[in-house]
């Protein structure tokens, strides 16, 4: 026991507790000697990989027994590495510390800084103090965006809290909805057949980019949506007349609705000037995303 101990890294202890729980197989008795093989040690590592995932050893116990009825394990790792595998395709990057004072105000703010950090926006690197690794690059690039139109980083932080709260309920709500309908008839039963892990890898694989494609949709729609209301709001005023047709009041120079009257007529102008709005925030969020693209870019190229 001491000799498997030494070579898999476990406790004599361990080892004990895990063949009192009926996950270690007992030894081959030779004499008065037990003896421990390639099988016990292969064991072991199965079980530091599951726990490293996060199984329960009552979990365990149970995937354990359906590898040995001959069901295999395959299938399930092959689902737990799927799951805990990337659900992006963006890339990490690394950026220097002098750069990140560039791009934020020029001048160091560590309250700033550990605010990031704390964040998960900036990971450190061990060893290093002028460097740090970007776990999402454009998720800062939009950071210096805002920063840049002048929202202050404590506000951005405070977003970022408040924004994270909301999508994290998003993606709990998915997964709930696609548990119940799509998986539940994969994962009924504890352990799951390797047939059936191994189609449920194929699931995931398909309903990854979904999530994101559906929230991508629907942000879009309601920016569009709440964006063309706000400009109306602050730009559009309309005030009924007391005899005659409504009267368009705007908040724009007078030779401006002019010569909309005169391309449009005056019925048509409310409208023609809501549609320009709507193109030029439009207009305004390619331009964002171009350079938060490029941006990204140059991330990279440091990373």
């Amino acid at each position: 026991m001491e000799d498997l101990a030494h070579a898999s890294g476990a406790t004599v202890r361990t080892i004990r507790g895990y063949q009192d729980r009926g996950l270690l197989p007992a030894p081959e008795r030779r004499g008065r000697a037990n003896v421990y093989g390639d099988a016990h040690l292969t064991r072991l590592r199965q079980i530091a990989d599951l726990l490293e995932r996060g199984y329960t050893l009552a979990s365990i116990k149970e995937l354990l027994e359906a590898w040995d009825a001959g069901r295999g394990l395959g299938g399930v790792l092959g689902l737990v590495a799927e799951v805990h595998g990337p659900w992006t395709d963006e890339r990490a990057a690394r950026i220097s510390r002098a750069e990140l004072d560039e791009r934020f105000g020029g001048s160091p703010d560590e309250a700033a800084l550990a605010e990031a950090v704390e964040l998960g926006v900036l990971e450190r690197v061990p060893g290093r103090d002028d460097e740090f690794l970007v776990p999402s690059p454009q998720e800062l690039a939009v950071a210096a965006e805002l920063y840049a139109a002048g929202v202050p980083l404590a506000a951005i932080s405070a977003h970022l809290r408040e924004l994270r709260g909301q999508v994290e309920h998003i993606a709990e709500r998915f997964m709930e909805f696609t548990t119940e309908h799509v998986f539940a008839r994969y994962l009924g039963h504890r352990p799951p057949t390797e047939a059936d892990a191994a189609e449920a890898v194929t699931l995931v694989r398909r309903l990854r980019p979904l999530a994101r494609q559906t929230v991508d949709a629907e942000l879009a729609r309601a920016m569009r949506l709440f964006a063309t209301r706000h400009l109306q709001r602050h730009l559009l005023a309309e005030a009924p007349e007391p005899t005659g047709p409504q009267t368009l009041s705007v908040a724009l120079p007078a030779g401006t609705i002019d010569a909309v009257r005169a391309l449009v007529g005056e019925e048509n102008a409310p409208a023609f000037i809501a549609a320009a709005a709507e193109r030029e925030v439009r207009a305004r969020e390619l331009d964002v995303l171009t350079t938060t693209h490029r941006q990204s870019g140059q991330i990279d190229q440091i990373g």
